[in-house]
Order: C-alpha cells, then sequence, then structure tokens
C-alpha cells in the first residue's frame, strides 16, 4: 500500500499541510513513521478517511464553482468483474465514479489508496452555484 507524504495527502484532500497535522495530533486521521523519522499517510487510511469526510459536506459553503477536466485524488474503491471494473475516486469533496475495462484497471495498477488523475470529457456539463450571488 503507497504512504503518502502529509503534503500529498493535503493536495489530495484540497486542505494545508498544517490541518492535517492538526487532524493527526487530534486522532481523526493516523499517521505512520517512516524510516527517516517523517510522519506519513497510508493510502488505505487517507482513501477511508476522504470518504468519510465527504459523507458530510458543509451544505452551502461554495458559493461558486466549475471543476476543472483534470482532478487529481485517491482511489477509495476498485470493483472488478470478468470484462470491466467500477473505480471510485475521491478528489478533494469531489467523488468519480469511473467505468472502465478490467484489462485498463489491472494495467493501470488501480487499488485503494492509489494516487490518480480523472480526466473528465463530457458533451453535457452542469455548472451550479449556491447561494446569494449578485450578478
Amino acid at each position: 500500500m503507497p504512504n503518502l507524504r502529509i503534503s500529498e495527502a493535503a493536495e489530495l484532500l484540497g486542505v494545508s499541510d498544517d490541518t492535517v497535522r492538526r487532524w493527526i495530533d487530534q486522532g481523526r486521521l493516523r499517521s505512520v513513521v517512516l524510516d527517516n523519522g517523517r510522519k506519513a499517510i497510508d493510502g488505505a487510511e487517507l482513501a477511508a478517511f476522504t470518504q468519510q469526510l465527504a459523507e458530510s459536506p458543509e451544505l452551502g459553503a461554495t458559493v461558486a464553482a466549475s471543476a476543472r477536466n483534470r482532478m487529481r485524488g485517491i482511489v477509495t474503491r476498485v470493483v472488478k468483474d470478468g470484462v470491466m471494473a467500477q473505480v471510485d475516486m475521491q478528489a478533494g469533496p469531489f467523488r468519480i465514479v469511473s467505468l472502465m475495462s478490467r484489462e485498463s484497471a489491472d494495467e493501470l495498477g488501480l487499488e485503494v489508496g492509489s494516487v490518480a488523475v480523472a480526466s473528465i470529457k463530457s458533451t453535457h456539463v452542469v455548472v451550479e452555484i449556491e447561494g446569494g450571488v449578485t450578478r
């Protein structure tokens, strides 16, 4: 399982390094100590934590947003059958689900805790804003 530096975990979660360190100190997020003495986060641990955060989003916090076409995130679930695979990712507050061939998922070595980039190409995109945005 991959171990991620605190800065990598912070980037994937969309928070500062200090926030991740605080979560570790508070016991909300477990860390491991590497051979060099630095703290890191186990990829599977971070994947579970991102799902926990996503289950209770702060409603109404965003006043305007549009996701970029490429979003870096962490794989939180991989389900494979004989031909297809479903890969779930968490990129900050965004859950992304991709359906691909099992062969592609195997070739990419996708597993829970892997860091990956979702490239999104769509002819139908819904953009929403919340709050009292004035024009």
